[in-house]
């Protein structure tokens, strides 16, 4: 498993405690999402992983983001199933070395680490609990063709989007609501007059939901 995190361990410690694991977007690095960890909830142990492919000059990727000849962007979608595994594995391991509770990971992914963060727990629902989806979308390609409901039926999300994003439109975060209503779960949505960031606001909703949930 060998990818690089940074954790902040719970201020009040039980036998074992919930996790939230955050992953990065494309081209940043474990540190950006780090920067939240002493604001979220101080009974969770809180990881910040490294995405796994490095970028030129700097940064770090979950999967290629490629453009065509109409400057047309997609993405490799091989890259990113890999990067689903590796996070699955990631949690496996985790929650044997730390004493995490297996029923209560948070998934909070920014950009294609929301995207990912969506992929991941449709696919190993039974390694997570809930997601924060922070500017992303639903890419029905990365995630399994056939979804048992049963399986995924305790899985709760917050997605939310800036609505003036140049990176990822929001009409592409627009569809993750009805898609996973689809499948029976259980959604909040909002928007934010942000382009491609977290706003203020934005954290305290999703801090607030995370309290409740």
């Amino acid at each position: 498993m060998n990818l690089h995190y940074l954790i902040q361990e719970p201020k009040i410690k039980n036998d074992k405690n919930p996790l939230i694991l955050l992953l990065h977007g494309y081209g940043s690095n474990e540190e950006d999402l780090f920067s939240f960890a002493s604001e979220l909830p101080q009974d969770h142990y809180v990881i910040s992983v490294r995405a796994p492919y490095d970028l030129q000059p700097y940064g770090h990727a979950w999967y290629a983001i490629h453009f065509d000849a109409d400057e047309n962007k997609f993405s490799d979608n091989v890259q990113a199933k890999q990067s689903v595994e590796l996070i699955a594995g990631f949690i496996d391991e985790i929650v044997k070395q730390y004493p995490i509770d297996a029923k209560n990971v948070t998934l909070i992914g920014f950009s294609q680490g929301a995207i990912l963060s969506y992929a991941t727990a449709l696919t190993y629902p039974q390694k997570v609990s809930k997601v924060v989806a922070l500017s992303g979308y639903f890419n029905q390609e990365i995630i399994p063709e056939v979804i048992e409901t049963n399986a995924i039926s305790h899985l709760k999300f917050f997605v939310s989007h800036g609505s003036v994003d140049q990176v990822i439109p929001v009409e592409w975060a627009r569809k993750a609501k009805p898609a996973l209503e689809n499948l029976g779960l259980e959604v909040e949505y909002h928007e934010y007059p942000v382009g491609h960031g977290v706003a203020p606001q934005n954290f305290f909703d999703f801090k607030n939901w995370l309290q409740q949930k």
